[in-house]
């Protein structure tokens, strides 16, 4: 029973005692020189038991259970035929005589892509889609606005109505117009391309060259601005080479470094009515600087509305806009813009502009873009900011005509000294 007992320790501890009496010991040391041949069951360790032979059997470990392979599924694949290769010249038999054939399957593609690689691409233009590309290039609406806004500064005039001087001056300025907005697209070619609304653009799509850009722009500004300078005034020429500048090189780079790019271009679209009065006076008055402010401070609620839902277009662009990066004050400088409007309307006749009826008839149109603004301001949405924009396109011509009307008659004005001299 001792030996028995001790077989079993020595199973589990793989450890053997030698103790008294020998016949245990006896029975240890012949279980220890065989244990291979003696079936046991070991609970820590299960061991598969497989027959060596008939008077014996071993026991060898669990192997790893390895994964499956898979098998590979036999794919078809097209062979395509090799193409032909250059045999290689014998230096004994002297240069080639001919080239090796070239590919069979070699396809369009490929031979359409190889000048496209180095960067060169053909612009072909239509000389009949010359006129509209180059309309859309020149942003020919808002040169027409600028236009309306120069002639209403030239008919806010007190002086007399020139006609020959007025379409003089209304042509310089659009040329100028039109350089400056030409200019403005051909600096702006890799931020139009990002967003929707410009991405359409002539230099975008590739329509015309930059070098037909610039060379309309030179054509633009060069006979512009001689224009005004000297069929108009130097200083009317010098108002429209100096917005030029503000725009192309002021405006345009600061709009992807700062906020206040959008005052700076608050006063380039101030400066065409003061331009109108100067082009009709050769002067710079209060009352031209009065035209000036409203135009600044219209300007406000016009694109800040605009702005606000082309958000996601202007962050793609890289322009730094008071609706991408400051929305709170872009809706607080619409409301308080829009709210100016009232004032400087009522500054006119004061300023001896116009009549006192001016500010009263124009009360109600100031006092509704005055509330579409506050809605602006108190819903921030695009709903609010869509009404804004609209309301803003129909109530400056309507203002500056509401102006003309009540503008200060100066046909038939006498001086106080003809009018002592010839009482009759």
């Amino acid at each position: 029973m001792t030996g028995v007992t001790g077989i079993c320790l020595a199973q589990i501890h793989r450890t053997v005692v030698v103790s008294p009496p020998a016949a245990a010991c006896r029975l240890l040391r012949t279980y220890c020189r065989r244990s291979d041949r003696w079936l046991m069951f070991h609970p820590a360790k299960r061991k598969y038991v497989t027959q060596q032979g008939a008077s014996y059997q071993r026991a060898k470990p669990k192997q790893e259970l390895r994964e499956p392979v898979l098998q590979e599924e036999s794919v078809l694949r097209e062979v395509k035929p090799i193409s032909a290769v250059l045999p290689i010249a014998d230096p004994s038999s002297g240069p080639p005589t001919h080239e090796a054939p070239a590919p069979p399957n070699q396809s369009n593609e490929q031979t359409k892509a190889a000048p496209e690689e180095k960067g060169w691409r053909e612009i072909k233009v239509d000389v009949s889609t010359l006129p509209g590309i180059l309309a859309r290039l020149s942003k020919i609406r808002l040169s027409a606005l600028v236009v309306i806004t120069a002639s209403a500064g030239y008919a806010m005039a007190p002086v007399p109505f020139d006609l020959s001087c007025f379409l003089v001056a209304s042509v310089g300025t659009g040329l100028a117009s039109c350089a400056a907005n030409s200019i403005n697209q051909f600096f702006e070619v890799p931020f139009d391309s990002n967003m929707n609304r410009t991405k359409s653009r002539p230099l975008v799509r590739g329509q015309i060259s930059p070098l037909i850009a610039v060379s309309f722009a030179a054509a633009c500004a060069i006979p512009g601005i001689a224009l005004l300078t000297l069929a108009v005034n130097p200083l009317t020429g010098a108002l429209g080479a100096f917005n030029i500048f503000l725009y192309t090189c002021c405006y345009t780079p600061m709009k992807r470094i700062s906020i206040a790019n959008t005052w700076v271009g608050s006063v380039v679209g101030a400066i065409p009515p003061i331009m109108g009065w100067t082009a009709a006076t050769g002067s710079l008055d209060a009352g031209a600087l009065l035209m000036g402010a409203i135009l600044y401070s219209w300007q406000f609620p016009h694109f800040n509305a605009l702005s606000w839902n082309l958000r996601e277009d202007y962050s793609r662009g890289g322009y730094r806009m008071m609706s991408v990066t400051h929305p709170d004050m872009c809706r607080r400088v619409a409301l308080r813009h829009c709210l100016g409007l009232i004032g400087l309307s009522t500054l006119a006749p004061a300023l001896d502009v116009t009549t006192w009826n001016f500010p009263i008839i124009s009360l109600p149109i100031n006092l509704y873009i005055s509330y579409l603004g506050y809605r602006f301001y108190r819903d921030a949405d695009r709903n609010s900011a869509r009404k804004l924009f609209f309301c803003s396109l129909w109530h400056l011509p309507t203002l500056l005509l509401l102006m003309l009307t009540c503008k200060k008659s100066v046909v038939g004005k006498k001086k106080p000294s003809e009018v002592i001299q010839n009482p009759s």
